[in-house]
């Protein structure tokens, strides 16, 4: 009998059972066959490649950073306190001075006060939301706020979309509060009273404030923009003009409309819109209107 074994590469042959003299030579020639076969291709390995996989080619995304030319904000961080305040006068004299044609308060007054209380234009609320004078939002204020640590924490200041703005209701806030009517009987040109009149209204806490407000005036010059006094000659004699009599402010409560407005205070609708500088008849509560007077 002839087993065949089989491990691996090898092959392994037992001819059991079988003894010398019986094999015949029929065995012998398919013995001889089979050990042909297995050494022809029996032990031949069997190897598998395997394909390396291509390997993925990331693309490199560059993210590009926007260049800030940082040589503006390093020119402001190293300007000068004195070179501070000139650049706000200058941005803003002629507003000041807008403002004091239309509503009578100094323009020395209005840059004094916003240079102390926007921090020459430098401070959170100057930079994020264009108040310049420190206004807080009270009862009828229906605008953007901002809060902001103040006398107390948290406190509530008005918002407004630019710089102008600010201005104008600074103008509006003093026209419409009867604290301060005693400052529109002084002089246009009388900026220390002015000064003093308004700490004493209570405008601010600072027990200096005025004394602040007066050395600003005096320092830079503000009162260059002050209007003096016009004068004209007649029959040989300096008379003084007569200052235009101040406007009227009404504050917009609930339920009232640019009609019912014209009609209380006897002006036509277009006067409202073009004193005011709407852009429709559209007004809200708490908008301080002024009322032209002829």
């Amino acid at each position: 009998m002839v087993i065949l074994l089989a491990a691996s590469s090898s092959l392994k042959i037992l001819i059991i059972g079988v003894p010398a003299h019986t094999a015949d030579s029929n065995n012998i020639f398919t013995l001889l066959v089979i050990l042909l076969i297995i050494s022809c291709g029996g032990a031949k390995k069997v190897s598998i490649r395997y394909a390396k996989a291509p390997e993925k080619t990331l693309k490199k995304f560059e993210i590009k950073q926007p260049k800030v030319d940082l040589r503006i904000h390093k020119s402001k961080e190293k300007l000068s306190v004195v070179e501070k305040i000139n650049n706000y006068v200058a941005a803003f004299s002629t507003v000041a001075i807008e403002e004091m044609k239309m509503y009578d308060i100094p323009a020395s007054i209005s840059l004094a006060q916003g240079i102390l209380e926007s921090g020459m234009g430098y401070s959170r609320l100057a930079v994020e939301a264009n108040n310049h004078f420190g206004i807080k939002c009270h009862s009828e204020w229906e605008g953007k706020r901002i809060y902001h640590d103040d006398d107390e924490k948290g406190e509530c200041f008005r918002v407004y979309k630019d710089p102008r703005t600010s201005y104008r209701d600074h103008s509006l806030f003093l026209n419409s509060r009867s604290r301060y009517n005693l400052l529109f009987d002084l002089k246009i040109d009388d900026y220390k009273g002015w000064a003093k009149g308004l700490k004493k209204a209570g405008y601010a806490t600072d027990p200096k404030y005025s004394n602040k407000l007066i050395n600003l005036i005096e320092r830079y010059s503000l009162d260059r923009f002050d209007i003096k006094k016009k004068m004209k000659r007649r029959n040989n004699h300096l008379e003084v003009v007569k200052q235009p009599s101040k406007k009227k402010v009404h504050l917009v409560q609930k339920g009232d409309t640019l009609y019912s407005i014209s009609k209380k205070y006897k002006v036509d609708i277009k006067s409202l819109v073009q004193e005011n500088q709407l852009e429709n008849n559209t007004i809200f509560l708490g908008q301080n209107l002024i009322i032209p007077i002829h």
